[in-house]
């Protein structure tokens, strides 16, 4: 009876103890956690019309993979930021690298060369019509970002920072914060932040 009640309390702590574990995973994404190596991702075509691998930034410190588009205003609001912080970062090894997986019209591939060439985009935009790279990093909306340490772990993920629709009201610059963090060896004082942005139209 000892024995039986003893196996029964076994199981329940080993079920307690999964339980926290899934729900420390992620706190808003369903599918990475904080530390996590990165997905890859590869041959994804380019507004530039080459393919690209996230294996092609293997040269870079860092890499800031966004999930983004040409249609939500929250997406198009960043874009500027996106720039400059690709200005700002990228002597110093940091790689900004854009994808789009919507398959609505504006944001097909002809639509999205128009937009890199109008704004003079700084860093790679891709097109995944697939989807796969966006459900394996678990993006949920655009813009989502993640960012990559030089082992290509998630060191943060969620939004660009905390006033995705004006630059000017910016309070807290998450992911400038924690890149200035992991290009000195340090972990991120904020590593994930609810993500801010449209849906992304999954299939």
């Amino acid at each position: 009876m000892l024995r039986q009640t003893g196996l029964r309390l076994v199981a329940a702590l080993a079920v307690v103890a999964l339980v926290t574990s899934v729900s420390q995973a992620g706190r808003y994404n369903k599918v990475l956690s904080i530390g996590d190596n990165a997905p890859t991702f590869t041959d994804i075509i380019g507004t530039d019309g080459e393919k690209h691998s996230l294996s092609d930034f293997d040269e870079a410190k860092l890499v800031v993979a966004v999930f983004t588009c040409n249609s939500c205003p929250v997406a198009v609001a960043c874009e500027d930021r996106m720039i400059e912080l690709q200005k700002k970062y990228g002597d110093q090894g940091v790689q900004l690298v854009a994808i789009n997986v919507n398959n609505v019209e504006g944001d097909k591939l002809e639509k999205m060369k128009e937009r890199a060439e109008q704004k003079g985009f700084n860093f790679p935009y891709l097109y995944d019509e697939s989807q796969k790279s966006a459900k394996a990093f678990g993006a949920a909306v655009t813009p989502h970002f993640f960012l990559l340490d030089q082992d290509r772990k998630v060191v943060y993920m969620g939004a660009m920072d905390d006033s995705p629709l004006s630059a000017g009201e910016v309070q807290e610059t998450y992911l400038e914060d924690a890149i200035t963090a992991a290009l000195s060896g340090k972990k991120p004082e904020t590593t994930e932040t609810r993500q801010q942005g449209c849906g992304i139209k999954y299939e």
